[in-house]
């Protein structure tokens, strides 16, 4: 049962992460790792949490013409902008970006923005959010040195 709450805590963690929320998972994902938890479920469980979450900003975006100017919405105006240069300026594939810390978060709420199709959005994303955990898992267990 403790695992079961330990992989549901990642996901929610990875999940929350990928949206507009101040969180980070991947003090998370390397606590777990260091305590034996098996890499790739983990991988797993981030990836496929942080992709969901990634997907729920781009329902925001299709949304955000209509919350852009509330002064609750979550997104600032300067980020919003940066990330239409960056997804004006390499299309579909900026996408890529996505698990990039202060960039990503936009990026995906602007692809909504601009009509990106969900089918793409989701390949290109799950790419981008599953490379940056086994990413973090090969660092973590010492396979790759920075």
């Amino acid at each position: 049962m403790n695992e079961i709450l330990a992989y549901g805590g990642l996901f929610l963690s990875a999940f929350g992460a990928a949206t507009v929320l101040p969180i980070q998972s991947e003090i998370v994902f390397v606590g777990m790792q260091a305590a034996d938890y098996v890499p790739w479920l983990l991988v797993l469980v981030a990836g496929v949490g942080n992709t969901l979450g990634a997907v729920v900003n781009w329902f925001l975006g299709t949304w955000i013409e209509r919350f852009r100017d509330r002064p609750w919405f979550p997104a600032k105006q300067k980020a919003l902008d940066r990330a239409q240069h960056w997804y004006h300026r390499y299309g579909k594939w900026s996408l890529l970006m996505s698990w990039a810390p202060f960039i990503g978060d936009p990026l995906t709420i602007v692809a909504g923005l601009m009509r990106e199709r969900l089918l793409d959005f989701v390949i290109i994303v799950t790419i981008a959010k599953f490379g940056r955990y086994i990413f973090l898992a090969l660092v973590t267990e010492g396979l790759i040195q920075l």
